[in-house]
């Protein structure tokens, strides 16, 4: 019933075509990175599965429904967009309180939800006197307050120290794999990501470039596995039997198109032993440059005559 489908979105202001085809899907219990170029397209097409803007073409639907159509929106999905705002007069208690008033919640929800962040000793300041990553704290309160099924973030990293950005991992770790919600984050850097999602889909320009896991991504990325070990050909035997293919060069078995970690379950398996074992070539942060056409997209296209 969470999962969330983007089906041949489309979305022009004016003759600009912010978003173009896009089809995706997200699954429950597991944390989607939605990465991108500033300017990509992201934000629209959060902006769309949320109803806040109307795709020009195709849709986005939660568990098969249009957000505006949910019966109960606050207990069905958590959203934090980049633009979230708080009144600066306010405390976090009373802002989630008021959450919780709109939303028919009992009080108590909000004092789980401060405990939840890590927010308890904080939650009677005044949002205004917030650093950047305290707001972006009380935003992810906002998007848990009732409890939903789908969580989806934009950018919520941003003003966390690293610390906060081993936190935010946890919890949406915790929630994604333990609490099997489904949860979408969008991001700019690959870097973030790459410690956090399980999958990942890749947009420049409006257009889908990239939908898997990092696996994949470090398959198609030209990257190799190197590894040192005293029984050669048990491994290269030990591969082979997992479906991969290695050979051996200057000592080592270098395995193409692998990860480090398909590698050491191939060995752990069979009871090679290995007494290297290492990621070579090319970074996942090149890979995503390549795809995306690197740094700011200004990739915003013109939208031509109709065919």
């Amino acid at each position: 019933m969470s999962r969330i489908t983007v089906s041949h979105l489309t979305k022009h202001f004016g003759a600009v075509r912010a978003v173009n085809d896009l089809s995706f899907a997200v699954e429950p219990g597991s944390i989607t990175g939605f990465l991108g170029p500033n300017g990509a397209g992201k934000t629209t097409t959060l902006r769309c599965l949320l109803g806040l803007v109307t795709p020009t073409r195709g849709e986005a639907r939660i568990g098969g429904v249009r957000y505006s159509d949910l019966r109960y929106p606050a207990q069905t999905v958590g959203a934090a967009l980049e633009s979230s705002s708080f009144h600066p007069g306010r405390t976090a208690r009373n802002h989630l309180l008021v959450l919780c008033a709109a939303a028919g919640l009992p009080d108590r929800r909000a004092e789980e939800v401060l405990e939840l962040t890590g927010m308890t000793d904080t939650a009677d300041r005044r949002v205004g006197g917030y650093s950047t990553g305290m707001r972006q704290r009380l935003g992810l309160a906002a998007t848990l307050i009732g409890d939903p099924a789908v969580l989806v973030l934009d950018e919520p990293a941003t003003g966390l120290d690293p610390a906060g950005i081993n936190w935010l991992r946890q919890l949406l770790r915790h929630l994604a794999h333990e609490l099997g919600k489904t949860v979408l984050v969008s991001s700019h850097l690959l870097s973030e990501m790459e410690h956090t999602a399980d999958r990942v889909v890749i947009i420049a320009g409006g257009v889908l470039v990239h939908e898997g896991s990092l696996d994949d991504l470090v398959a198609g990325s030209g990257a190799v596995v190197r590894a040192r070990t005293p029984e050669p050909a048990r491994l290269l035997a030990a591969l082979a039997d997992a479906g991969m293919h290695g050979h051996r060069q200057d000592g080592s078995v270098v395995v193409p198109g692998a990860t480090p970690a398909q590698v050491g379950h191939a060995a752990f398996a069979h009871g090679v032993e290995l007494h290297e074992l290492a990621a070579e070539g090319t970074d996942l942060e090149d890979v995503f440059l390549q795809l995306t056409g690197g740094g700011e997209t200004g990739a915003l296209t013109e939208v031509g005559p109709p065919a």
